[in-house]
């Protein structure tokens, strides 16, 4: 029954049943991604469908259509019997044909609602860290934009460890959660959507050089803000820097979509 100091109509919205579709998704993508970071290493055993629902608060058969899922994307291995059950498997590439086919189920709205909400939590991080800072955050945090790692894979990586450690410069550990749950969202399909598109061919025959640079660039743009003790300009710095990431995925989410159609 409702609570009488709440209108109906409130009541009903704030009870109503989560989508069976969306809950397969957010499992899926979930376990998909911690896949394709190494949070889950090659050959681990998942825990049985059953616990996997307990964890999740989802029904059994939620998870198994995760699960299917997950075998298409080739990112489980589902063995029979005795000794069997669901095991990871590592991609050779590092993840990158399940973050395309992520983006290609996945609609531009709600990619653009995400990235809105990464820019906002990334420009506070890096407003407060320029409050905050001391001498060996700022080293720190040059060091890590000193980095330029050479393979994709390692690019990606070394993006979520630079913005991660912009957050533990704020010293707000909420903030900092929401820094990894939006790494999680919406992170690897950033800096996946950039090195894809400066692989590409240009009208000259030659792949952008530029998307490396761009990120070199931004990231130390970011960590001089900090040192100057400038919130507004850090905070733009990053915002401007997510943005910029977020133009490359829609380029590659048309891509992408259109090759699926083809």
């Amino acid at each position: 029954m409702a609570h009488r100091s709440m209108p109906l109509g409130p009541y009903a919205a704030v009870f109503a049943p989560l989508p069976a579709a969306g809950r397969a998704e957010t499992v899926r993508r979930r376990l998909g991604e911690a896949i394709a970071l190494g949070m889950l290493p090659d050959g681990s055993l998942l825990p049985p469908e059953s616990d996997l629902a307990d964890r999740f608060g989802v029904a059994t058969v939620t998870v198994r259509e995760a699960l299917g899922t997950l075998r298409e994307d080739g990112l489980i291995l589902t063995r029979r019997g005795r000794g069997g059950g669901s095991f990871v498997r590592a991609p050779q590439d590092g993840g990158r044909a399940a973050l395309l086919a992520r983006l290609s189920r996945v609609g531009l709205g709600e990619l653009r609602d995400l990235a809105d909400h990464y820019c906002a939590i990334s420009g506070h991080c890096a407003a407060l860290a320029a409050e905050r800072a001391d001498p060996d955050d700022i080293a720190r945090l040059r060091r890590l934009a000193d980095v330029r790692p050479d393979e994709p894979h390692g690019i990606r990586r070394h993006e979520g460890t630079f913005h991660l450690e912009v957050a533990a410069t704020a010293q707000s550990a909420r903030l900092t959660r929401e820094e990894m749950v939006l790494q999680r969202e919406i992170g690897p399909v950033l800096w996946l959507a950039d090195l894809e598109l400066a692989q590409l061919p240009r009208p000259g025959g030659c792949a952008d050089a530029s998307a490396g640079r761009r990120t070199f660039d931004a990231h130390h743009a970011i960590v001089e803000a900090v040192a100057m003790g400038n919130p507004g300009t850090a905070r733009a710095r990053a915002e401007d820097h997510v943005r910029e990431l977020f133009d490359a995925v829609k380029t590659l989410h048309r891509i992408t979509r259109r090759r699926r159609n083809r």
